[in-house]
Formats: structure tokens, C-alpha cells, sequence
């Protein structure tokens, strides 16, 4: 049974408690809820007033929930997933009217990848939505989709909860950079040339890049530690360093083609037998039949899927 309290709160309130609870911070719960320190402490206080509680209190310069605030936190999630999916079924989604914001949980490959082109169609048919990408570590993707902090994640997740709902898009390959005037340009492009080459190696499975760690497995067994020349957490980092040294940069396909030319790089075929990775988009059960969910996921998959791939592959 609900706790008494609840029937007398409105859903803001119940969804301000749900992300305070969540996040232990009165500022990152008005970052997630796009409003002010002061309305959420305002709303705070209401929400002591109503349960009698403290709901969360202060240790050291954190802050943590009461045993009331434990407690109360499973009966707000089934309240407002109920909520959300009755919502969901009476809501009507006109994209040249809605001014939504989205949430987009990407890397900082899917910022250059994805972010573009929705964005060109988004000025085409619904000029007045908005988009926020949402940085992340993989081991965040779960708890941002479920409380619609985010409402999709694009990219490679293998990690992902699996009852996360998902719908492959692509699957994209590995290819070597440098800048094109680099003294080794030709000896680089074999095996033995790219082993004894100086490289810049992408860590990033701790930001999201979890599916890149057999890529970087592999390279790293074909390279002395000697020709390391500077390990980075960011594809696009790597990029710009390979553009200004004698350093190669080995990246994802689809984002090499969108830095190639701006940066004056030469784009060259790893010399290595290197696995691919599945791009997909990811969404939580909550928000499936929401409308405007489900508009954003089907422009997704047409701008990115593997089928508008093809057709363009056989013009």
C-alpha cells in the first residue's frame, strides 16, 4: 500500500522526490529537472511537511536518504510508472508544434555521429524540439532511461541491461588515421609498418566505449608499450592529437569520415583483423508506447538504420 502522504502531492512533487531521492544532490536535481536550487528546496521542504520526514539529510557535503526516504522510494517508482504508461496511451505528439526537449545519452562518437543529422531533421519537420546530450558511463545507462533523465542511448552497449529495449542500427567497422603529411604515410598502411609506428590509444571503456575494449586489446598486443605514444579517453581527442603529430589514431569508420577532412587527416585500413561492433539505440520499457518516444526511435532508425544504409549503398 502507497504511503498515506502520497494522495495529497501532485506528480511534479512525486517526481521531484523520485530524482532527489535518486540523486542525493538538491543542485543535480534541478540540473535533471531543468529549474532552479531554490524551487527544488522549496519543494523540499513541502514534501518534509507532508511525510513528516526529513526524506534526506545532510552527511558531510553530500546528502543521503532517512529509512522513511528508503522506504517511500520503491512505492514512488510503481506510482509514476503507472502514471507515465496511462500518459502515454491518452497523449497526441504533433512534431511541428512540440517544443519537448529530448535527452540523448551518447559518447562523444555519437555526438558527431547522431547529433547532426537529427538535428537537420529536426529543423525540416519539428522546429521547436530541442535536444540535450547527456554524457555517460555505461554502467549509467539503466538508471538515466529509466527515470527519463534520457530517452534513448545510441551507440555500443553491450554492457546495457538486457531488459532494456533495443533496435540495432548499423554495425560499424575500425579504421587508422594521420595527418597526411606524416612521414611514414606509405610504410604505416602494412602490418609491420603500423607495429613499429607511434600510436595514440583510445581507453574508453570507462566512458561509455565498452564495446571498443577487444578493439584495444587487440591493437595493443601488435604494439611495443615503447611506440604508446599517449593513451586517451575520447576517439575524437584521439583525432585531433593524430592531426598534429606523428601519432595514429585508430577510430570507428563513421566517425573518421566526419573528422577526415576538417582535420586533414589520411584515412588508411588497420592492418589488423579487428572485430566490428553492433550501434543500436536503447530505451526503457517505461516509455515505449509514449508517442513522442516512439516518433524520435522511428526518424532514429530512418536516418541511421541499416536499411537506409543499403539503398544508399546501391545508388
Amino acid at each position: 500500500m502507497a504511503d498515506p502522504a502520497f494522495e495529497q502531492l501532485s506528480l511534479r512533487d512525486l517526481r521531484i522526490l523520485q530524482v532527489l531521492l535518486r540523486e542525493c544532490s538538491i543542485t543535480r536535481a534541478a540540473e535533471v529537472l531543468e529549474t532552479t536550487q531554490p524551487q527544488i528546496s522549496k519543494r523540499l521542504a513541502y514534501l518534509r511537511s507532508q511525510f513528516g520526514d526529513q526524506l534526506l539529510v545532510r552527511n558531510g557535503h553530500a546528502m543521503q536518504p532517512t529509512a522513511k526516504g528508503l522506504e517511500v522510494a520503491p512505492q514512488l517508482k510503481g506510482l509514476l510508472d503507472t502514471a507515465d504508461g496511462l500518459q502515454a496511451d491518452a497523449r497526441v505528439f504533433e512534431p511541428a508544434t512540440s517544443d519537448r526537449l529530448f535527452g540523448l545519452l551518447v559518447t562523444d562518437v555519437g555526438m558527431v555521429r547522431f547529433l547532426p543529422p537529427l538535428l537537420a531533421r529536426m529543423a525540416e519537420t519539428a522546429p521547436r524540439l530541442r535536444l540535450r546530450a547527456v554524457p555517460l558511463g555505461s554502467w549509467q545507462i539503466e538508471s538515466k532511461l529509466e527515470s527519463g533523465e534520457a530517452d534513448l542511448a545510441l551507440g555500443a552497449f553491450p554492457r546495457a541491461a538486457s531488459h532494456l529495449r533495443r533496435q540495432k542500427l548499423y554495425s560499424d567497422g575500425y579504421v587508422s588515421v594521420v595527418r597526411k603529411e606524416h612521414p611514414r604515410l606509405r610504410e604505416i598502411r602494412s602490418l609491420p609498418g603500423f607495429s613499429t609506428g607511434r600510436h595514440i590509444l583510445t581507453t574508453a571503456s570507462e566512458i561509455g566505449h565498452a564495446a571498443h575494449g577487444q578493439v584495444e586489446r587487440a591493437i595493443s598486443a601488435k604494439i611495443a608499450p615503447s611506440n604508446i605514444l599517449l593513451r586517451v579517453p575520447s576517439f575524437l581527442a584521439g583525432a585531433i592529437v593524430a592531426a598534429q603529430t606523428d601519432g595514429i589514431a585508430t577510430l570507428p569508420e563513421n566517425l573518421a569520415a566526419s573528422v577526415a577532412a576538417p582535420l586533414g587527416l589520411a584515412v588508411f585500413k588497420t592492418p589488423l583483423q579487428l572485430p566490428r561492433i553492433e550501434i543500436a539505440q536503447y530505451w526503457h520499457e517505461r516509455f515505449h508506447r509514449d508517442a513522442a518516444h516512439r516518433w524520435l526511435r522511428a526518424v532514429t532508425f530512418e536516418l541511421f538504420g541499416e536499411r537506409r544504409r543499403h539503398k544508399q549503398a546501391l545508388r
